[in-house]
């Protein structure tokens, strides 16, 4: 049997809750730490550092992040982590905080080492039954489809889930989180010497907090949003970790550099009013450091404008856009699913 690698392509859970004070200031973020170690318990990972402001709370997982805001909780987990059986015990306590489900949507890209997932992650047809056996009633709006693009390599799982006042909600009176954009970037076969700057040296006896300052400032990852709070965390022997907190906005990064099955992942949230410049300048930054030969980048927006100045930041750096996949889901919106690989010399 084949060796596996470590599994960087992360399994990404985003859970959405409400109310019946919808002025509720706290919310979720009342969760005690003993309550979410017990979530990250049953998913197989744990906290290695925290941070958080007024609007939301910052974990860096030992696979990956998890982010906590009054009614919405982000979690993302990478490795052979069980990411959807944090889903009963998030309902469980959110109910007893006064909150209920009120929309659900899970996204991931292609494993590199499928064989070594376990359940329910073992294919996206179990993960998607898993899914729909967790979810309560109320979020009867369900959809699930796989996203293809040219490369074998990279494909983008979906599944959304919405009950039906927020479908309501979607189509007459767009929330406030409506107006905001997500990218996930996945980028694969990163540079050589990109990726050297994720190793530690053996025995340098530096704490994660202080290794991960270091391959910060060293790789330029501290330039892509130089107003971010970063809380951050360098792996022994290899490997980083990133969490960047500006407002009630937030962007993560993940890196497993090792050669043979190197990845690095980028994310964030926007405003579909920003600046498009701006976006293309962080674009453009995260391809710089990480230099991928391979890369996807999923957008989902409410919008179709966002994702339009995405090629044209890659490109010209090198990258050629190689497929482009639309397609809309139930209180998520459109995603579109762009994969781009190094032109051909």
């Amino acid at each position: 049997m084949a060796v596996s690698g470590f599994e960087g392509f992360e399994k990404r859970l985003e859970l959405h809750f409400f109310g019946d004070d919808p002025e509720e200031v706290m919310g979720l973020r009342l969760l005690n730490f003993d309550s979410l170690q017990q979530v990250l318990h049953a998913v197989q990972c744990t906290v290695v550092s925290a941070v958080g402001n007024h609007y939301f709370d910052s974990y860096v997982l030992s696979e990956s992040s998890l982010f906590v805001y009054p009614t919405k909780i982000i979690i993302k987990t990478c490795g052979t982590t069980q990411l959807l059986k944090s889903i009963r015990p998030l309902i469980n306590h959110a109910r007893h905080l006064g909150l209920t489900l009120c929309s659900c949507r899970y996204t991931r890209g292609n494993f590199i080492f499928p064989k070594s997932q376990p359940f329910p992650h073992t294919s996206f047809k179990d993960e998607v039954i898993y899914l729909e056996d967790c979810l309560p009633s109320n979020l009867c709006y369900r959809k699930a489809s796989v996203m293809p693009s040219k490369s074998g390599s990279h494909s983008w799982h979906v599944f959304t889930a919405a009950d039906n006042g927020l479908m309501m909600i979607h189509h007459h009176l767009p929330p406030p989180h409506q107006e905001l954009f997500t990218f996930e970037i996945c980028m694969t076969e990163l540079d050589r010497v990109s990726a050297a700057k994720f190793y530690r040296r053996a025995g340098d006896g530096k704490s994660g907090d202080l290794a991960g300052k270091e391959m910060t400032e060293l790789t330029g990852i501290g330039n892509i949003n130089p107003s971010a709070l970063i809380c951050d965390f360098g792996f022994d022997p290899c490997g980083y970790s990133m969490n960047g907190i500006d407002g009630d906005r937030y962007s993560t990064i993940h890196v497993t550099p090792e050669d043979g099955y190197s990845y690095a992942s980028f994310e964030c949230v926007g405003s579909v009013y920003d600046d498009h410049e701006d976006v293309v300048q962080v674009l453009k930054k995260v391809v710089q450091v990480f230099r991928p030969a391979t890369m996807s980048i999923s957008t989902t927006c409410s919008s179709h404008e966002v994702w339009t100045c995405v090629a044209g930041a890659v490109e010209s750096l090198g990258l050629k856009c190689r497929s482009c996949t639309v397609d809309e889901f139930p209180a998520a919106g459109n995603v579109v699913f762009q994969t781009f690989t190094a032109r051909r010399k």
